[in-house]
Order: C-alpha cells, then structure tokens, then sequence
C-alpha cells in the first residue's frame, strides 16, 4: 500500500473540521447546533455562538483536525506495509 501523506492529511482534516466549527457556531445564533457548540465550547475555549465565536471555533477546529489528521497518517503509515 501507499504511504498517506502527513501534511495532505493534516491539512484536509483540519480545513473540514474548521468549516464544520465555523457553520455550528453560526447556526447556533439562530438556534441550531446549541448542544454542540454548548458541548465543543467546553473543550474550545472562546468557541460559542456569536459571530467572532464561530471564527474562533474554526481556528481551534483547523488546529484540532490537523493534529489528528498528522496522528492518523502516521500511524497508518506506520502499521501498513510500504509498496515498493
């Protein structure tokens, strides 16, 4: 199998969990998402429903995907047999 690739990884997990931050405290303003956000702004300090709260949740969502974007294709390259 082919390796992944670390930043490709680390870069799309962490883009797409940021929009999904960013869309969840906005849509929570207008009351969708509440027990998400109220659930995410425990771990996500500063994340909550406003409007500089949904970027703020998307810069924690970009940092939190992209660490677990790096830890999945590491181990995965790690654990899977290299393609020669």
């Amino acid at each position: 199998m082919k390796k992944l690739s670390v930043k490709g990884l680390a870069i799309g997990l962490g883009t797409s969990w940021a929009i999904y931050m960013l869309f969840a405290g906005w849509a929570s303003m207008f009351g969708w998402c509440t027990k998400f956000v109220e659930m995410m702004s425990s771990i996500y300090v500063g994340f909550n429903s406003t409007f500089l709260g949904g970027i703020i949740g998307a810069i924690w969502g970009f940092v939190d995907g992209a660490i677990g974007g790096l830890l999945i294709a590491t181990v995965y390259n790690a654990v899977t047999k290299r393609e020669e």
